[in-house]
């Protein structure tokens, strides 16, 4: 790969993703298979003013043994030690670099069942932490090719040809495989607030999704509301991107207001397995059926989590004609298959996409109709022939996408 490239990368995830502050606390978590591209992230890091850069390396091989020979009552405790950690996290707001790496096939064969329960139960000691640094800290996901996720991608390719060629893509897709990746996010970001102030003005109370694939949908939105994409702000006002590539323009629906059924229009990378061709059906805001032709049990474990992964938390907006989709690469990663085209998300949704939201408590925010959860799974839905329907409090009715494509 060119390095120089890798390093223009690099430089865009420490000053556009993070837009790390002077002095500021820095972690990254990467797998153990990125140590070359770690090095560069982290001297990016310093050299874009963090006071400290911190590595916390994964490996995926591990988790499969522990979930194989560890009893599930070890595995869902967390102890005091990290609940300590998680504790300076809140009060010391470090920014958060995630770097994607992993086989998206890397744990099948692992049991679901115990996977879910210690999942639940880490994820329920560590909510309040998450909760109260929620909108404070700049975090940021992004991706670097790992061997066995750039074979699944490109499978009739040897492994560096194919790593290679997985480079190429993120980085075309990430917007940094030019001269200037910065000045390009900067172009994008503009480009992408145009379309947010406009669909801002309209004062829409809902959306109407069909497609002759059999989505044929309605959800509720929250008055006062609204959509977003791009960079965002932190309560204190800092600039960051959360996610490296992004296309998408999105809302926090109302929670149960969703009518209707979606079909997915890619499979769904969730625990490390693949769920394949599924169709998810709502009743009075609630997923009340899904089906699948693959992992149809581990799509039901995911929607029982808790009552909150019964409801949405993300309408996503994403041209069938963008620049992901037209690679025509299907990357098993959701970070890059989200941004092919329209989406959606069940479980937690998104504070910052109610007005005012900083001054109104977690339980204002839950009644107004943000709905909260342990999870939050995004999944494809953005067919080549949708048609997205905005509807405003006077019954108004706006064309918001057609033919799969925006329609202003």
């Amino acid at each position: 790969m060119n390095k120089l490239q890798m390093r223009r990368y690099a430089k865009l995830l420490a000053k556009v993703g993070l837009n790390v502050k002077k002095g500021q606390w820095v972690i990254v978590q990467a797998g153990l298979d990125q140590p070359e591209f770690v090095e560069m992230v982290t001297e990016e890091l310093y050299r874009a003013g963090a006071g400290k850069v911190t590595v916390e390396f994964s490996h995926q091989p591990l988790m499969k043994y522990h979930y194989k020979y560890a009893d599930t009552g070890m595995l869902s405790q967390t102890a005091k030690w990290e609940l300590e950690k998680w504790a300076h996290k809140v009060k010391e707001l470090p920014a958060m670099l995630y770097l994607e790496s992993e086989d998206p096939d890397g744990l099948s064969g692992i049991d679901q069942e115990k996977f879910t329960a210690v999942r639940s139960a880490r994820t329920k000691a560590i909510k309040s932490y998450r909760d109260e640094m929620e909108n404070k800290y700049q975090w940021c996901i992004a991706a670097v090719p790992g061997k066995a996720w750039a074979k699944k991608v490109f499978p009739e390719l040897m492994v560096n040809a194919a790593v290679e060629k997985l480079w190429d893509a993120i980085l075309v897709a990430s917007r940094a495989d030019g001269a200037d990746p910065v000045r390009d996010w900067a172009r994008h970001n503009d480009e992408i607030g145009v379309r947010c102030d406009y669909l801002n003005r309209l004062g829409l109370c809902s959306l109407e999704y069909k497609s002759q694939n059999g989505t044929d949908f309605k959800v509720g939105l929250i008055p006062g509301s609204r959509f977003m994409g791009g960079g965002e702000e932190t309560m204190s006002g800092r600039y960051f991107n959360p996610n490296i590539p992004t296309e998408e323009i999105f809302i926090s629906p109302k929670a149960g207001e969703a009518e209707g059924v979606v079909r997915s229009v890619k499979p769904l990378s969730y625990q490390g397995e693949l769920i394949e061709d599924f169709t998810v059906r709502f009743e009075g805001g609630k997923v009340v059926e899904v089906q699948a032709a693959k992992n149809q049990s581990l799509l039901e474990k995911m929607i029982s989590m808790d009552e909150g992964a019964k409801m949405l938390g993300e309408c996503a907006l994403i041209a069938y004609d963008s620049p992901i989709n037209n690679a025509g690469i299907l990357f098993y990663n959701t970070l890059f298959d989200e941004n092919a085209s329209c989406h959606l998300a069940l479980g937690r949704g998104f504070t910052n996409c109610v007005d005012g939201y900083e001054t109104m408590t977690k339980e204002q925010l839950r009644e107004a109709g943000i709905n909260d959860s342990l999870i939050h799974v995004d999944f494809m839905i953005g067919a080549a022939d949708l048609e997205i329907t905005g509807v405003t409090a006077r019954g108004e009715r706006i064309p918001i996408f057609r033919n799969g494509n925006w329609a202003f």
